[in-house]
């Protein structure tokens, strides 16, 4: 007969999940979920807010998690919480992961009738993996969102440079006509020159922050061209084609090595799936082998081999465009 612990498992994990999201978007509203049709940053400020106050609101939320890379564990979670631009601080987040871990707790000692070790670990896996799990989830959808809206951007930045706006009203109108996220970070840029910062330093900053190439490229252009001169409009006519084409051909390899990919998932989950099923299906199964003297051997050389085909087939699917 079939246990119900793993769907149980299951249904805590994905409880854990909704309801992170959920205080995420209680605490911060629903501009912040990048599916609002008004950007957070102009939200902000129609509710009232002074221009600086957003200014330095949203600058904190989008340094704030590089900058506590020293407290304990949350290295590994920082990278991550900065291109996601968590707007829940490093110490509220760490807070979240406790509340997380207690309610997978809770839920585990009411649904299952594990050791209270297993469902100490198995609380504090959930919590902590569940909440690692959603800042991922949200840093890749931020970063795909970016990577897409890019181009059109600096398109929109050509014609209001060539109808005759100066730069810094051209990422103004950007950060009006377009929608979040990219929306709120050429906000920032604005209001930032309004107040004096350099347009391209800015801009680099940025780039830095979020690890992209493109926005890199777009930076260093802006850069030469306050240094030497030159016609600014074609130059980002130009790097707009080539950011097009650079995404089309991301495309194109994500496609071509999305069955690679896939295979190596599969042939390293299989083995496991079909190891946890055995044991629910039928616990006693590997009774007669546990006390052979190459049992323990023979799985520790599974599971390295399991492994080593994750990062084998990883490297042999990251194509670099």
């Amino acid at each position: 007969m079939l246990s119900a612990a793993p769907i149980i498992y299951g249904m805590i994990f994905l409880g854990v999940l909704v309801m992170v999201n959920g205080i995420y978007l209680v605490a911060f509203g629903k501009s912040i979920s990048l599916s609002n049709k008004v950007n957070r940053r102009l939200e902000m400020l129609d509710k009232g807010e002074r221009r600086e106050d957003v200014l330095a609101k949203l600058r904190k939320e989008m340094d704030q998690h590089m900058k506590s890379r020293s407290l304990p564990l949350y290295s590994l979670l920082a990278d991550k919480a900065q291109k996601a631009s968590i707007a829940f601080t490093p110490q509220q987040l760490i807070m979240v992961m406790a509340g997380a871990s207690v309610a997978a707790f809770v839920g585990l000692s009411v649904g299952t009738e594990a050791s209270l070790a297993v469902r100490l670990v198995m609380g504090v896996a959930m919590g902590v993996g569940g909440v690692y799990m959603w800042v991922n989830h949200k840093a890749k959808k931020r970063l795909s969102m970016i990577e897409e809206q890019l181009p059109d951007a600096v398109e929109l930045m050509v014609r209001s440079l060539r109808v005759g706006h100066p730069f810094s009203s051209a990422i103004t109108i950007v950060s009006k006509e377009i929608k979040d996220p990219l929306a709120t970070e050429f906000g920032v840029i604005a209001d930032e020159a309004t107040y004096g910062r350099d347009v391209g330093e800015a801009l680099k900053h940025m780039a830095e922050r979020l690890d992209m190439q493109d926005l890199r490229f777009l930076a260093v252009a802006v850069a030469i061209q306050q240094q030497a001169g030159g016609n600014l409009a074609e130059i980002l006519e130009g790097l707009a084609k080539v950011i097009r084409a650079r995404f089309r051909l991301f495309r194109r390899v994500k496609a071509i090595t999305a069955e690679a990919q896939w295979s190596g998932k599969f042939l390293s989950g299989f083995p496991v799936a079909a190891l946890i099923f055995i044991q629910v299906a039928k616990p006693d199964y590997y009774d007669e082998v546990l006390d052979h003297p190459w049992f323990i051997p023979a799985c520790s050389i599974v599971g390295i081999m399991l492994t080593l085909n994750i990062f084998v087939m990883r490297a042999l699917v990251n194509i670099k465009v």
